[in-house]
């Protein structure tokens, strides 16, 4: 897959005379073009939905396996294409309001966004400090008191 190059699906020659399918990635890809990639991602991470699309033309959804639309646009697509960064948030808007994603820019050889790849983000989906004040509330609750198990009910002061 070559990056940056005005679209066309192609077959070419390689060096032992065998037809090999070529696919270019461009800032006017459309959902067509987009569709493996962005299947591919979606199922070598056990099928979390993936979104794609380009600069100038809206891209892909992909949920469960499958294709769901081929005219998709996000509010995160859209502003990581404009700012050419990525961008780890939970959208105010769309499909996936709250929560929390990924997208990442496909970037051309000088640097500028011609794409952009998104995930939803289930590293984002656990606040680390949101989840030990709930750990702590549990064992205060099944023990009685923080930390738990107490010093003198371990295994070792068993012995």
């Amino acid at each position: 897959m070559l990056i940056g190059k005005p679209y066309f699906r192609s077959t070419v020659m390689n060096s032992m005379d065998t037809a090999m399918d070529q696919y270019i990635i461009s800032a006017s890809s459309d959902a067509r073009d987009l569709a493996p990639l962005a299947m591919c991602i979606h199922e070598l991470l056990n099928r979390l939905p993936v979104t794609a699309r380009s600069r100038d033309k809206p891209g892909v959804r992909l949920e469960e396996g499958r294709v769901i639309d081929r005219a998709y646009t996000g509010p995160v697509l859209e502003a990581v294409l404009a700012g050419n960064v990525t961008k780890r948030v939970r959208p105010q808007s769309g499909p996936y309001k709250g929560i929390p994603v990924v997208v990442a820019p496909i970037r051309d050889d000088e640097g500028s966004v011609i794409a952009a790849i998104g995930i939803v983000d289930v590293t984002g989906i656990f606040d680390l400090v949101d989840f030990m004040e709930q750990a702590s509330a549990i064992r205060k609750e099944v023990c009685g008191e923080d930390p738990c198990p107490l010093p003198t009910e371990s295994p070792a002061a068993k012995r």
